[in-house]
């Protein structure tokens, strides 16, 4: 075979070419698989991806306004949101004995005991806490719950366009009715039109504003479920309006309102199964709230009438023995010695049936109503007695601070209850057990096996809210309320978390006393 000859510089120019030729058909190679290559990595893309877009029917225009008007709250909503708030508390908590959270808890202490347990001294730890509130003046009042702001160090009220900011303060408080009064140093605020809350029926559209959970404002629909519930152990003077708007966590103290955005009531507790709504929430009346706000701004405290006497429970058994109409009213149980109802001649089984011309429903319906009339002022009674109504006219006392209006007759010389045990619900007490923040009592540590309390129901660890209308919050007032108790059916209203669902509930225990 010849052998080619050929001049180096020819040779090179023929290696350059060859080269220029090989990168030019890479490229085009590579060019090609790029466009190729996800089809087949991905067929149904592609095929995706020469589909047609489908032809959908686009409406941009807005509801008709004939329509919206008939169907949208949100003009309602649009009134209202403005004048709802965000209340933010803090307060400094301090726990005696502190260990590790890990070390207390009771699982582990189930089964290592208090071995590991090392007193680390006191320790000192910031809460902070979230309800609502509603703007009821443009210079700055705000109606919200006694129990969000209980106790706080510091509480800031954020406006609902979610920047600004106030620092506010404690005007007045009313623990009996979970009413508190705030003042932040703002004007020309959007106060909200305040309704009558005596018109509410059942069935009326209302919505619930607040801020759950701190998510921000929320609106929820529902309906007016019920009026006038109480024996609730919310508070201690009850005539809540019941509605299925959603109530939640952070919602307290926040506004319900009717379908014209007018505020008919502040929004408080809800009973629940697992720390959520379930369609049984409960709002202050805004007449009971205004009317608390007006006594907390003009005497700087709510001052109670007074009648003076204990009331018993009227049960269809007793109205058939003692031969009572069956029309409703408060049976007299007993009458205080130098009280009011004493000079004015009311006795033991007397029924109250009217009250300054109002009907009485039952002793809950007279306490809050004589507790809502100022003392020193005249009170008409429609009394039944031996078949015969008469008519009674007194001067109302101003109820004594530390108690509240009982049932039930004098207290005997010895205290049946004395072999019950009960503590303090502390912070800690109420995370390990899941108390909500609301909820004030005692923790119940000791009930007599076979006693008539346990045979009733109540049971350790229950938390008393009650003993027969009267609130207690240290074992103290436990023992004082049971002693005062004794010696009739004695109502307790506690607190029971269970697996089911937890909330309040009425132990009865029978005249025979508590003990064994």
């Amino acid at each position: 075979m010849p052998t080619t000859v050929m001049h180096p510089d020819e040779f090179k120019a023929r290696t350059v070419r060859g080269r220029a030729r090989r990168r030019w058909w890479t490229c085009v190679i590579l060019g090609m698989l790029a466009v190729a290559w996800p089809g087949f990595c991905d067929p149904a893309g592609t095929a995706r991806a020469q589909r047609p877009l489908p032809k959908l029917r686009l409406d941009p225009e807005p509801l008709p306004r004939e329509l919206k008007e008939r169907t949208s709250l949100a003009p309602v909503v649009r009134r209202a949101a403005p004048s709802v708030v965000t209340v933010y508390t803090t307060r400094t908590l301090r726990e005696e004995d502190w260990v590790h959270p890990f070390l207390d808890d009771p699982w582990f202490r189930r089964f290592f005991g208090d071995r590991f347990r090392r007193n680390r001294g006191p320790r000192e730890y910031q809460a902070r806490g979230l309800g609502s509130g509603v703007i009821v003046s443009e210079d700055g009042y705000i109606l919200t719950n006694f129990h969000v702001v209980e106790r706080a160090d510091e509480i800031r009220v954020r406006l609902a366009d979610g920047s600004t900011e106030y620092e506010a303060e404690v005007i007045g408080a009313d623990p009996h009715t979970d009413v508190a009064v705030l003042k932040i140093p703002a004007r020309d605020l959007p106060a909200m039109v305040i309704a009558d809350s005596d018109q509410l029926e059942v069935g009326d559209l209302v919505l619930a504003l607040g801020n759950p959970f701190g998510v921000g404002q929320t609106v929820t629909l529902g309906i007016v479920s019920a009026v006038g519930r109480g024996e609730l152990g919310l508070a201690d003077y009850e005539d809540f309006i019941q509605t299925d708007a959603p109530i939640n966590v952070g919602n307290s103290g926040g506004a319900l309102v009717d379908v014209q955005g007018r505020l008919v009531g502040i929004n408080t507790a809800i009973v629940t199964g697992g720390g959520g709504s379930v369609g049984v929430g409960f709002a202050v009346p805004i007449n009971m709230a205004r009317l608390v706000m007006e006594r907390l701004l003009t005497e700087g405290r709510f001052r109670r009438g007074y009648l003076g006497v204990y009331l018993r429970r009227l049960t269809p058994d007793l109205s058939r023995e003692l031969d009572l109409p069956e029309s409703g009213g408060a049976l007299v149980g007993g009458v205080e010695t130098g009280t009011p109802a004493e000079s004015a001649g009311l006795r033991e089984g007397d029924l109250i049936l009217e009250f300054n011309g109002r009907g009485v429903r039952d002793a809950r319906h007279l306490r809050l109503m004589v507790s809502q009339s100022r003392p020193g002022t005249e009170a008409t009674l429609k009394v039944w007695r031996n078949g015969q109504t008469r008519t009674v006219r007194l001067t109302l006392g101003e109820m004594p601070e530390p108690e509240l209006a009982e049932e039930g007759p004098a207290p005997p010389a010895t205290d049946p209850w004395e072999d019950f045990e009960f503590a303090t619900l502390s912070e800690q007490e109420r995370r390990d057990r899941g108390i909500p923040d609301y909820i004030r009592g005692v923790i119940v540590e000791r009930v007599p096996v076979g006693s008539p309390a346990a045979r009733a129901g109540l049971r350790p660890g229950d938390v008393l809210l009650q003993v027969n209308g009267r609130r207690v919050g240290t074992p103290d007032d436990a023992r004082e309320a049971l002693r005062g108790a004794a010696g009739s059916d004695v109502r307790l209203r506690i607190w029971r978390r269970e697996a089911d669902q937890s909330g309040t509930r009425v132990v009865v225990v029978p005249r025979e006393g508590p003990g064994r």
